[in-house]
């Protein structure tokens, strides 16, 4: 079985507060993303960084979840990647904190597909989680801070698995971003 990843360090600049932990149909957030991805894997590492205290006390109790702090996360978002990977021994997932509304299915789909790194897409649109087989992890490591994960996916041979979730497509970066979210999960019982 696979490990996760789930990127949460930055500033949450265009939303002018802690999008993580900010309360999404009751739920933080965060754990959204942490619920939905934990059914499929082993073990989920949070990796942190601005908002660390915060994230911490809301995976405290749950020993699904390890958090990691990331020193370096001023530096960029590849820097939290590196972070994680650094933890994981097997293949695993990647995908930032604020993707909410991922479904269960594409974590399926991703892991009965084959390829060392499995994207999936929705209506020709790349998306997360994106799926890394563990022979990268060495050189995702030796990978400079100032590169990003679409230069080194490109490198690659890569599986676009198509799906029919949007939800790999949307993130939330602003408060309206949140209200629109928050109507699209009223209507899963699921999440």
């Amino acid at each position: 079985m696979a490990e996760g990843i789930v990127l949460a360090g930055g500033y949450s600049s265009r939303f002018s507060t802690n999008k993580m932990t900010t309360l999404l149909n009751g739920k933080p957030l965060i754990r959204h993303t942490v619920d939905t991805m934990t059914r499929h894997v082993t073990k989920v590492y949070v990796v942190t960084g601005f908002y660390h205290d915060e994230i911490v006390r809301l995976f405290q109790d749950d020993s699904r979840v390890e958090i990691v702090r990331n020193p370096d996360f001023a530096k960029g978002m590849f820097t939290s990647i590196k972070q994680g990977v650094a933890m994981v021994k097997s293949d695993f997932f990647l995908i930032p904190g604020d993707c909410p509304l991922v479904d269960d299915s594409t974590y399926g789909k991703l892991l009965s597909s084959s390829g060392t790194i499995r994207v999936p897409i929705y209506r020709n649109r790349k998306g997360h989680p994106i799926f890394l087989e563990k022979n990268l992890i060495p050189e995702l490591l030796s990978e400079p801070d100032t590169s990003n994960l679409r230069i080194f996916r490109d490198r690659h041979e890569v599986n676009y698995v198509i799906t029919e979730d949007e939800g790999i497509v949307r993130d939330i970066d602003t408060l309206t971003d949140l209200v629109e979210t928050s109507v699209k999960l009223k209507g899963d019982t699921t999440k």
